[in-house]
């Protein structure tokens, strides 16, 4: 069919819509438009566009190219996956013999060389403990519990509850005992699985949690397990005599339907109480069917396992190994010790965040720094010359990884072939440092519970970092206005606004909960996820703005305070911050934890004597040094004036999820930090006020 000009390109579009939309819905696109014919697309594009209402006339809906007029709900090769017990199944009929599951921690709690499950294996003990949890009376549809950290029977039970049609809900171990009380009293948890150390958090709010019928506790002998009053109505089983319980009495499989719920997971938030996200069986086949034709995970892999199960992004990426038929080796629990656990897995795929890499970045820069004159001389040359090749779509010469980037490579035991990066932004500067050293494809995506995981994801072979690439093909993405900070679709070089994601990876809501369901989920199906973002050329997302944290200044101006806190931690002295305001102040203040290594060493430079480091941050020279050096980066970044932190306070602590101050994710929780610093905050106001004579407070 030739398409000769745009208008005869709407007019099929139109012809299309009309002969295939139900008489009663003419307005909306919805999820049958031929959006291979959207006069936007061109070979170079990465996305696709289309009208969302054939009525106005806007084309503001984007798809992938890859797959532009149907949205991937199911695996392209294996349509006949429709659950995760259909996933499982799947690898077991397919790779029985593959390694599957592999271990460091021995039974004694010494560690050593990995030992392995096959998919078999897996498979065998995966029915048994489905079928102890039956023995046990869990019934079809019950909740349970997974409150421990990454290892095989974490995976063990969650296929368990897959075959048996119950519902997995991870818990995150660091939880504080509220969090866990809430979460299990909310989703009715029948039976947990918990290790020794978790069990005694449980044991500590029994009485609180009545629906709790059975404990099962990973890695315990059941001669060393608490015995607890008959009365209690409540079983403390070890994980091996659970499966001995099933293997005597194994069970048919009771396999759920696509549209069942698989999971629950409970969000960590930043505000108040935990919300419990609903996700069905084909929302995340559906996700993981649509990453998968950008990314193929194969038998020949292997995935290192560090990252929470309780996150998507982890929950996630496991799918996607399954299918592939990928060995998991699991870290030994301990991510100061991760590096030891590289050298000898040895994985081809390593899944991390911004945090971990930043970590790798700054430890091969710093030791770069300090190899003398000519290695880093070396490493510049050999650096530059290799960018310069992946940039322009070249292959770099081999004589580099020889002289200098292999030995970096080993640092991840030199196999790694696909780095992923989620869950916040990661630095192009640390991308193209990644793609340079070791050699590999390094991609970064964006998602989040609610869409099942992935909402976009960069593509094979584009060299161009700072985005998040273009969407899953399993789901589109528009942005819509938010006049009040100035964004909207008109805007010029490129559209902004909030992104909003449809399509089969949408979460079915949250549980009991449907008037937060209704504030996520507009009457058109949209879901908005309240960050902001932009349309680069080729159709990649871009993220740069947070909707949901914005808060107004007296004078009437918005702030959104994640994009600034994210411009200040380039500043070499600051390792996170917090930057606070509200409508009785016309100017921001920050609370900066210092990076230790960079303030130590510039204070021996300017001659600063100290005791502790406490003591140096409480120093005037120095909070006047780094708040100077947070001028010139939010200068750089190109700020606003009332963008700019006027005072700031140093903390030799970090902020962690131990003080209360992190999520899981590793997001400031801001009402906590508000309360946390209060006295800092005050002071700075009234210092602010002290110098100033115009008002701080309108």
């Amino acid at each position: 069919m030739d398409f000769s000009s745009p208008a005869q390109r709407r007019l099929e579009i139109v012809r299309s819509h009309l002969d295939s939309s139900p008489a009663d819905d003419q307005k909306s696109l919805l999820l049958n438009a031929t959006a291979s014919v959207s006069p936007f697309f061109n070979e170079d594009s990465y996305s696709v566009v289309l009208p969302e209402k054939l009525d106005t006339g806007k084309w503001n809906v984007y798809r992938s190219a890859k797959s532009p007029t149907k949205l991937i709900s199911r695996f392209q090769d294996h349509p006949e996956i429709g659950t995760l017990h259909d996933n499982f199944v799947h690898a077991v009929e397919t790779y029985p013999d593959n390694k599957y599951l592999g271990t460091r921690v021995r039974l004694d709690g010494t560690v050593g060389e990995y030992t392995w499950m096959t998919y078999a294996e897996t498979a065998s003990e995966r029915q048994a403990i489905g079928s102890g949890l039956v023995f046990h009376g869990i019934s079809q549809g019950a909740c349970v519990g997974l409150y421990f950290i990454n290892r095989p029977e974490w995976l063990i039970a969650d296929h368990a509850c897959a075959a048996y049609s119950f519902i997995s809900v991870p818990l995150y171990d660091t939880l504080g005992p509220d969090a866990v009380k809430f979460a299990v009293n909310h989703a009715t948890i029948q039976a947990i699985f918990c290790v020794p150390q978790t069990l005694n958090t449980l044991l500590s709010f029994l009485a609180e949690i009545p629906s709790i019928h059975l404990i099962v506790v990973v890695g315990g002998a059941d001669e060393h397990l608490p015995s607890l009053p008959v009365g209690t109505g409540v079983k403390i089983v070890s994980y091996q005599k659970l499966l001995s319980q099933g293997r005597s009495s194994l069970h048919p499989f009771s396999p759920p339907k696509p549209e069942d719920i698989a999971t629950i997971c409970y969000t960590s938030g930043t505000t108040g109480t935990p919300k419990g996200a609903m996700l069905t069986h084909e929302n995340l086949i559906a996700n993981v069917a649509g990453s998968s034709v950008a990314v193929e995970f194969l038998p020949s892999d292997i995935y290192i396992s560090y990252l929470p199960l309780a996150h998507i992004y982890e929950r996630a990426n496991q799918i996607l190994a399954v299918y592939g038929g990928v060995a998991i080796g699991f870290y030994q629990g301990d991510v100061l010790k991760l590096m030891n656990d590289f050298a000898v897995l040895r994985p081809t795929i390593f899944c991390s965040v911004p945090r971990l890499y930043n970590r790798i970045y700054d430890g091969i820069t710093s030791a770069v720094k300090s190899s003398g004159v000519m290695k880093k001389r070396l490493f510049e040359v050999a650096y530059n010359s290799k960018k310069k090749a992946i940039v322009n779509g070249r292959n770099p010469s081999a004589l580099w990884d020889k002289l200098v980037f292999n030995k970096i490579k080993e640092k991840l035991g030199g196999q790694v072939r696909f780095m992923g990066s989620g869950a916040s932004p990661l630095s192009p500067d640390v991308m193209d440092f990644l793609r340079v050293c070791f050699g590999c494809s390094v991609r970064e995506g964006y998602g989040m519970t609610e869409t099942s995981c992935v909402i976009s994801s960069m593509d094979e072979g584009d060299t161009l970092s700072g985005h998040v690439g273009s969407p899953n093909p399993a789901c589109e993405v528009k942005l819509v206005d938010v006049p009040e900070m100035n964004y909207t679709s008109d805007d010029q070089p490129y559209p902004r606004g909030e992104i909003c994601v449809r399509g089969p990876i949408i979460f079915k809501g949250y549980y009991k909960d449907e008037e937060q369901t209704r504030e996520i989920i507009d009457g058109d199906s949209w879901l908005h996820t309240g960050d902001i973002g932009l349309w680069l050329p080729g159709g990649r997302l871009k993220i740069i703005d947070r909707k949901k944290n914005i808060f107004k200044l007296a004078q009437g101006e918005y702030i959104a305070p994640e994009k600034i806190e994210n411009v200040y931690t380039k500043c070499r002295f600051v390792s996170q911050c917090f930057l606070h305001g509200d409508s009785f102040n016309s100017s921001l203040v920050a609370i900066v934890s210092v990076d230790p290594d960079v303030m130590k060493e510039w204070a021996a430079s300017e001659g600063i004597k100290y005791e502790h480091l406490g003591q140096l941050c409480n120093d005037p020279r120095v909070r006047k040094a780094v708040l100077a050096e947070m001028d010139e980066v939010g200068k750089e970044a190109q700020l606003r004036g009332f963008e700019f932190a006027k005072a700031v306070t140093l903390v030799p602590e970090p902020f962690t999820l131990e003080n209360g101050l992190l999520t899981p994710t590793f997001k400031i929780k801001r009402p906590q930090a508000k309360a946390y610093f209060a006295d800092a905050i005050s002071k700075m106001y009234a210092e602010i006020a002290a110098l100033d004579p115009r008002p701080s407070k309108l």
